[in-house]
C-alpha cells in the first residue's frame, strides 16, 4: 500500500476545557502535502486551538490526529516536526537579527554517521557547525527578501519586518509543516496586503504544508489553497476559495464569506424559486413546495430600467466605495444590496435583474426549535435551561385541568403530569427578545445574527447548559448582547416522549 499524500488528518477531534466547555469537536480534516490550508472563523470559534492540538501546546480530549499516518496525538510539540509563527512576533529583543533566526539551529542535534578505521559505521549526535547555521541562516533571509539585516537589531525593523524575520526563524529549521496563527494581525491594512502576497510566494519558494489561522475573509480567500470554515467549534465547510465563496452550505457560510443577500424562498416548480414576491429561474435543483434560504452575492444583482428586471424598487442610499457603489434598494419589507459599477441616486425607482447562476439555494437549517422537556408541578414545562408556561392539555386528545390541576382524560383518568417526559417544538417565529431578562422564561446571550431581507435571524445561547433557541426578529439587536426569552403559551408544542419501554 502507497505512503498516505495526506501530511495530516484529525479524526474525529474533540477538546474540552474545565470538564464541560467544549472548544472542538467532531473536527474531521485532510491536509495534503504542500497545501497552504486556512482555519476560518470568528474569534471564540475554535480555530486556534486546533492549530495548538496539531503543534501539540494543547493535546485532544478524544480522537485522533496523524502525521504521514502515524498518530502524533500525543507527541510533545518538540518531536513533531512542525513549527508555529504567532501574531506577536516573541523576538528575542537583546539579540539581533542573525541570532534570532539562529536561536533555534544552536540548540538543534543532528545525527551524522561515520565510518571508524575498520569501516564499520557508526552515528553521533552533533551540534551544527558555525557554516552550517550561516548557510541555513542566510538562505532563511534571502527567502523573507531581508538579505543585509543579520546586524541590525529586532527593535529598529518594522512591524512587516519583524513578523519576516519571525517566519525566517520559524523555516530556518526546515520543518514539514508551517503553523501561521493570525501573523498578520497587528499590521496596518496595506502593510497586510502587502504580507499575503509575500506569504503566498514564500508558499510556493518552500513547497511546505502551510496550516494559516485567521478571521479575515480576503485573507483566507486571497492565499488559500483549502479554506476551513469554522463556526461554534465545528467545520462548517471546507472547499477551495472559489466553492466557497459561490456554493456556501449554509447561512453562516453565506454571510460570513463576502457580502451577501439572503433571503427566505420557496421552491414553486423544476428550477423556480420564489423570494422577494417574485419567481425566479436557477440553477439548484430542489424538490417543488420545499423551504429554502436563498443567496444572492450584491454584484449578481444587475440594474435596468424599471418594469425590465423581475424586481423592482426605490433606492434608498447610495455609497461610492472606490471600485463601485453600493446601493440599498427597498422593495416592500425587504431590502436589497447591490453593487455596481454604475450609479443610481436615491429616491429613484429602478429594475433589477438577477440571472439563473446568481441565486444559490441552501437547504434550510432552522425551521423549528427542538427541545427535550419535563413537565413541572405547577403544569409548566422545563426545556432549554428555563421554564415556561403551557398548555399541558394537547398531550391527551380530549382532556382538561381540574381546580386542582390534574390532568382528567376524556376517558375520565386523573393523572399527575409532574416529571413527565415531553418533546417541545417552537418555531422560529414564535419566541421574541426582551432587555428585561426576569420576565422571560430563559435567558442568554445573542451569539450569531444574520440578516435575511425583512427580518434578523439571532441564536439566543443560554449560559448553564449551552442550550440554543433560534428566532426571526425585525429588530436590530448587537451580538452579545443578555436577553430575556418569551415564548407564549399557546405557540409551545408538546407531544409524549416515547421510551424504550414504551416501544416495548
Amino acid at each position: 500500500m502507497g505512503k498516505s499524500e495526506n501530511i495530516i488528518e484529525l479524526i474525529d477531534v474533540k477538546k474540552v476545557y474545565d470538564g464541560d466547555t467544549v472548544a472542538v469537536e467532531n473536527f474531521n480534516l485532510q491536509v495534503k502535502k504542500g497545501e497552504f490550508v486556512t482555519f476560518l472563523g470568528p474569534s471564540g470559534c475554535g480555530k486556534t486551538t486546533t492549530l495548538r492540538m496539531i503543534a501539540g501546546f494543547e493535546l485532544p480530549t478524544s480522537g485522533q490526529i496523524l502525521l504521514d499516518g502515524e498518530d502524533i496525538s500525543r507527541l510533545p510539540p518538540n518531536k513533531r516536526p512542525v513549527n508555529t509563527v504567532f501574531q506577536k512576533y516573541a523576538l528575542f529583543p537583546h539579540l539581533n537579527v542573525y541570532e534570532n533566526i539562529a536561536f533555534g539551529l544552536r540548540l538543534k542535534r543532528v545525527i551524522n554517521t561515520y565510518r571508524n578505521k575498520d569501516g564499520d559505521e557508526y552515528t553521533k549526535k552533533q551540534r551544527l557547525s558555525r557554516a552550517e547555521i550561516d548557510k541555513k541562516v542566510k538562505k532563511a533571509l534571502e527567502i523573507v527578501d531581508l538579505e543585509g539585516f543579520e546586524k541590525r537589531s529586532v527593535s529598529t525593523l518594522s512591524g512587516g519586518q519583524q513578523q519576516r524575520i519571525a517566519i525566517a526563524r520559524a523555516i530556518v529549521n526546515e520543518p514539514e509543516i508551517l503553523l501561521l496563527d493570525e501573523p498578520l494581525g497587528a499590521l496596518d491594512l496595506k502593510m497586510r496586503k502587502e504580507m499575503q502576497i509575500e506569504l503566498k510566494n514564500m508558499h510556493k519558494r518552500l513547497g511546505i504544508t502551510f496550516i494559516y489561522v485567521t478571521h479575515d475573509q480576503e485573507e483566507a480567500l486571497t492565499m488559500s489553497d483549502k479554506v476551513v470554515v469554522i463556526n461554534d467549534g465545528e467545520i462548517q465547510q471546507t472547499g477551495t476559495p472559489t466553492e466557497i465563496y459561490n456554493e456556501p452550505v449554509n447561512t453562516f457560510v453565506a454571510d460570513f464569506i463576502g457580502e451577501s443577500n439572503i433571503f427566505n424562498g420557496a421552491v414553486v416548480g423544476k428550477l423556480k424559486v420564489k423570494f422577494c414576491g417574485a419567481t425566479f429561474d436557477c440553477l439548484d435543483d430542489y424538490e417543488i413546495n420545499q423551504l429554502v434560504d436563498v443567496v444572492v452575492r450584491p454584484e449578481d444583482i444587475k440594474i435596468c430600467s424599471p418594469g425590465e428586471g423581475q424586481l423592482k424598487g426605490k433606492v434608498l442610499s447610495t455609497v461610492f466605495k472606490g471600485v463601485h457603489y453600493e446601493i440599498t434598494v427597498g422593495i416592500g419589507k425587504f431590502e436589497i444590496i447591490i453593487q455596481s459599477t454604475s450609479n443610481a441616486e436615491a429616491g429613484t425607482t429602478i429594475g433589477m435583474r438577477i440571472e439563473p447562476d446568481g441565486i444559490h439555494l441552501m437547504r434550510k437549517v432552522y425551521t423549528v426549535n427542538k427541545y427535550d422537556g419535563v413537565v413541572t408541578k405547577n403544569n409548566a414545562v422545563e426545556f432549554g435551561d428555563g421554564v415556561f408556561d403551557c398548555d399541558v392539555t394537547q398531550l391527551y386528545k380530549g382532556s382538561h385541568l381540574d381546580e386542582e390541576g390534574y390532568l382528567i382524560t376524556a376517558q375520565g383518568e386523573k393523572i399527575d403530569l409532574t416529571g413527565t417526559e415531553v418533546c417541545v417544538e417552537v418555531d422560529t417565529h414564535a419566541i421574541t427578545m426582551t432587555d428585561d431578562i426576569s420576565s422571560g422564561g430563559a435567558k442568554g446571550n445573542i451569539i450569531s445574527m444574520i440578516y435575511k431581507g425583512d427580518h434578523y435571524r439571532y441564536i439566543v445561547r443560554t449560559e448553564e447548559n449551552e442550550e440554543d433557541y433560534v428566532l426571526s426578529c425585525p429588530d436590530l439587536w448587537n451580538t452579545g448582547d443578555l436577553v430575556g426569552v418569551i415564548i407564549p403559551k399557546e405557540k409551545i408544542k408538546l407531544t409524549l416522549k416515547v421510551t424504550g419501554e414504551d416501544v416495548k
